[in-house]
């Protein structure tokens, strides 16, 4: 690995889906045609999505104060014990620039910093020098900054915003919008001890140009980020990091949306505060 990959109910049933290729990640992904299977698993798929919605609303509206008297207990626990269960620790109490920052001297607390770094690291900011350098400074240890300052200078090349549609300098052509943003999947804590911490978050990516014409359209991608966090004046910040491809699902049936679509939704929906 290079320095620079271093840097960067309803029926009682359960249903299996299985890919209808021999190998499910290769050729062209599959057409749905009207009346066919494809459009049966649309149908189950909706009305499973309906049910679990209805139970979500119910779960959520139940009175616990009713129960068998042990003040929801092993309900608790069981929420306790899920891996993705929200832990009712506040994530963060502060922000530096458009950054969350704060976080808990905790497992948790590193989970949630790698994940909101990952977020940050993936940006469509990152393809502006300065907005760039400000991210570094408010996510990196201090002895780090100018390090990945320097390679990540290298590394944004007129030559690598061609080959994602941008200008030479990086700016987006007149008439489409860049699109770049990473959402964590989930985070799991590898090393933890003494004011240090690994975290791997796992992620999906998008990244292209949304326009009429575009030659680079916007595409998606998983991907697993490794961080490797010091705990330095009240906050987690990264030492350095890895970067791998996948894990990568099999690609549904869903249409591919068009270029308008697409920038509206980017426009239209915003990010988050992860937390573990």
């Amino acid at each position: 690995m290079s320095d620079d990959d271093d840097l960067f109910g309803g029926t009682g049933e359960t249903r299996t889906r299985l890919p209808e290729r021999e190998d499910g990640y290769g050729g062209a992904r599959r057409s749905g045609r009207p009346g066919g299977r494809s459009s049966s698993r649309s149908l189950v798929t909706v009305i499973g999505v309906v049910v679990l919605l209805i139970a979500a609303i119910a779960f959520a509206n139940r009175d616990d104060s009713s129960s068998d008297g042990d003040g929801g207990g092993a309900h608790d626990k069981g929420a306790k014990t899920s891996p993705t269960a929200p832990t009712g620790e506040k994530p963060v109490t502060g922000k530096n620039g458009s950054i969350p920052t704060g976080y808990a001297k905790t497992e948790q607390g590193a989970q949630s910093a790698a994940a909101n770094y990952a977020v940050a690291l993936g940006s469509a900011e990152m393809f502006d020098k300065s907005k760039r350098d400000g991210i570094l400074k408010a996510i990196m240890a201090p002895s780090s900054v100018t390090k990945f300052e320097a390679v990540l200078d290298k590394a944004y090349s007129a030559d690598f915003f061609k080959n994602v549609g941008l200008n030479a300098n990086g700016s987006t052509p007149s008439g489409y919008q860049f699109v770049s943003r990473t959402s964590p999947i989930g985070t799991k804590v590898t090393d933890f001890a003494d004011g240090r911490a690994t975290v791997a978050a796992w992620c999906g990516g998008l990244l292209g140009l949304a326009g009429e014409r575009s030659t680079k359209p916007v595409t998606n991608s998983w991907f697993t980020i490794t961080m490797k966090l010091a705990w330095i004046d009240g906050d987690w910040k990264i030492t350095t990091h890895t970067q791998k491809d996948g894990p990568a699902p099999v690609p549904g049936d869903d249409r591919a949306s068009g270029s308008e679509e697409i920038a509206d939704a980017v426009e239209g929906y915003g990010g988050f505060t992860y937390a573990r």
